[in-house]
């Protein structure tokens, strides 16, 4: 049996999910602005710029030189500049001084200063327009996540008296009674009192497939009521639903970030000071070796390799890609806790699975009960339901559905549960085990039975120093469970299970879905020292299971993938990688969406570096001007923002 009959600890995740701080950070909130009001600055600058070049190379009018044509530049300028140069001065305040703005704002000013004014507007105008157009696809990606998972309804209709009352669902109290016609989407967590209702869950899992709800079953805030009138008693405050838990997870995620990103920050931070230094020895040591040495062609080609030098890309870019991949994920019920979770996913070479829950279904069924006649069998079944009671193990579910109720007025005591073997209790100074044959050998109880040839799950009984025989439980094979195994294979990973179940169970199950590696009888510490073994082979590790459960093998782990986030709070909060639906064909697509993530995000590093280096070097030879150092810059962060924004639209 599965850590047989056993509910063991719930402890918090031991990975290392500390953010980084961070002197600063883009701020790309577009708040409520139209698309209008967000490119009005634009606009005006534009319009400005253009008239500029007309009077200056088609119109020429005499009296557009000197202060008149400057303090025309100087209004084109001023929409677009005074934000980013607002932003430089917060920046240098906050002791960040080489940042992205301030480049910015020495190259415009510095073009302003050599009289290259419409150049120095340019530079400025298609910096702005680039911002906005970064700032709209951060705003969209997170949209696209609050939509995908926060589509709770505003209100919800209860029932007051035998009336139906319309309220604001923040409003509704804990034990109220909701009543959800076919088509509406419940707004709150609840309790199902209608004998059967069938809903659609795709606002939770990513599954549209209709889930068919019974009587006391829970039902979630999101889902869609399919078919009659239900009634709902709520169970959780608005606030506190799984769906508010999980948009609060997913909204958060970027706070860890990928070890590539956190490499580009630390990056920009060092390069940008650097490409300052440079900039100021192109302006001044080409007096010392360059004959005819004119001081305003050297400080201009300063000027354009420090707008080239603008890691605006790299820094908005990356993170773009990784929210990319998040979204993704929440879009097929796969929610990561972090971007570096998708770095380790996209490098996983093997995963290791728990069985129960993971593989198969968790829903077990009694088979076979073989008692001593000795004893009689309704009386210890009795018993077995009574301390099976004290358990939330499936196979306590399996033994409480085959007996009926349990009788509460059986005197148990002493109650001890023995992690990966069982439970104990005494009942009237005699003595219960129910458990594997491992807890039968722990406490010298003598049995004739031969294990090795019962394929299902044995649960043993002793009573009163005596075996009393065994049951035989049950478990069935998810129904995406082959094809998972199918899939991760094709991406080269290797597949391990680890059981706590007998391994006639366990190698029955690796067999029909050809898992090569699988493992059976093993307690929480041996579970532990053959992720250990495997983990020593240099191989980077993904553990698959309940995320609640074998806590020592999660921690060990590169990355704890917890299966049915729906149905534990402490799931969502201990794993690093939820998958919502229980089905094990989710592992090998949030591994892809991993690779795909890395995939976009190093081409993105990779655009941004050739194109920035082949325009540096053409700048510092005097061969580039501001337009081609726009291109460099803007132009790059627009192809790395579209490139970034595919993995959205990506079937997986």
């Amino acid at each position: 049996m599965e850590e047989c009959c056993s509910t063991k600890p719930k402890p918090k995740h031991t990975h290392d999910h500390e953010g980084h701080d961070h002197n600063h950070e883009h701020s790309h909130d577009t708040g409520n602005k139209t698309v209008f009001q967000m490119f009005l600055p634009a606009i005006v600058s534009f319009i400005l710029l253009l008239i500029g070049i007309a009077l200056d190379h088609i119109i020429k009018p005499q009296w557009f030189t000197g202060i008149i044509r400057f303090i025309w530049y100087l209004a084109a300028y001023i929409p677009v500049g005074l934000p980013v140069l607002k932003e430089a001065f917060e920046s240098i305040k906050n002791g960040d001084v080489f940042s992205e703005f301030f480049l910015m704002g020495i190259a415009t000013v510095g073009a302003f200063s050599i009289g290259e004014y419409p150049e120095g507007v340019a530079v400025m105008l298609f910096y702005s327009v680039g911002e906005v157009f970064q700032g709209m696809a951060v705003t969209r990606a997170r949209t696209n996540i609050k939509l995908l998972l926060d589509q709770r309804p505003d209100e919800v209709t209860i029932l007051k008296d035998g009336k139906a009352e319309t309220v604001k669902a923040e409003k509704v109290n804990i034990g109220e009674i909701i009543q959800l016609k076919s088509g509406e989407k419940l707004g709150l967590d609840g309790e199902l009192l209608s004998e059967t209702a069938s809903f659609n869950t795709a606002a939770l899992t990513g599954e549209s497939k209709p889930d068919t709800k019974m009587k006391g079953d829970s039902v979630w805030a999101g889902m869609i009521n399919l078919n009659t009138v239900s009634q709902i008693k709520v169970t959780a405050a608005y606030q506190d639903s799984k769906l508010s838990k999980i948009l609060e997870l997913v909204q958060n995620a970027t706070a860890q970030k990928a070890p590539t990103e956190l490499f580009i920050r630390k990056f920009a931070k060092i390069y940008t000071p650097i490409v300052v230094f440079l900039a100021i020895g192109i302006t001044f040591l080409p007096y010392f070796f360059v004959e005819g040495y004119q001081f305003r062609d050297w400080l201009y080609r300063a000027l354009v390799f420090l707008v080239i030098s603008c890691p605006c890309a790299l820094v908005i870019s990356i993170p773009l890609g990784y929210f990319g991949g998040i979204g993704a994920g929440s879009r097929n019920g796969i929610l990561f806790k972090g971007s570096n979770f998708l770095d380790v996913l996209a490098n996983i070479q093997h995963v290791v699975m728990d069985k129960t829950g993971t593989l198969t279904e968790g829903v077990f069924k009694v088979q076979e009960i073989q008692f001593n006649n000795d004893f009689n069998k309704d009386e210890i079944l009795k018993l077995i339901n009574a301390l099976e009671s004290k358990s939330s193990h499936p196979v306590a579910t399996a033994i409480h559905e085959y007996v009926g109720e349990i009788d509460h007025s059986i005197p148990l005591e002493n109650i001890e549960e023995i992690a990966g073997r069982g439970l104990k209790a005494n009942i009237n100074d005699k003595e219960l085990l129910v458990g594997n044959l491992k807890l039968m050998d722990q406490f010298n109880i003598k049995y004739n039975i031969d294990s090795e040839n019962i394929v299902y799950t044995l649960i043993a009984v002793a009573y009163d120093k005596k075996f009393v025989g065994y049951l035989t439980i049950a478990d069935t094979v998810k129904q995406d469970a082959q094809s998972a195994i199918n899939r991760l294979k094709a991406l080269n990973v290797k597949i391990t299970m680890l059981s706590g179940d007998k391994v006639s169970v366990v190698k029955h199950v690796a067999a029909q879905l050809g898992i090569p590696n699988a493992y059976g009888d093993l307690l929480p510490e041996d579970k532990v020292n053959k992720v250990k073994e495997i983990k020593a082979g240099k191989e980077s590790v993904a553990f698959v299971g309940d995320g609640v459960n074998d806590a020592p093998v999660v921690a060990l782990s590169d990355v704890g993938i917890a299966m049915g986030g729906l149905g534990s709070d402490a799931t969502i909060e201990t794993a690093d990688v939820v998958i919502q639906d229980d089905m094990p064909g989710k592992i090998p697509m949030a591994i892809n969406i991993g690779k795909q993530t890395r995939k976009i995000v190093w081409q993105n590093i990779t655009l941004a570096f050739t194109i920035k280096a082949a325009v540096l070097i053409l700048g510092a030879g005097g061969l580039a001007t501001m337009w081609e150092a726009v291109f460099a810059d803007v132009g790059v962060a627009l192809l790395a923002i579209l490139n970034a924004v595919r993995i959205q639209r990506m079937i997986f």
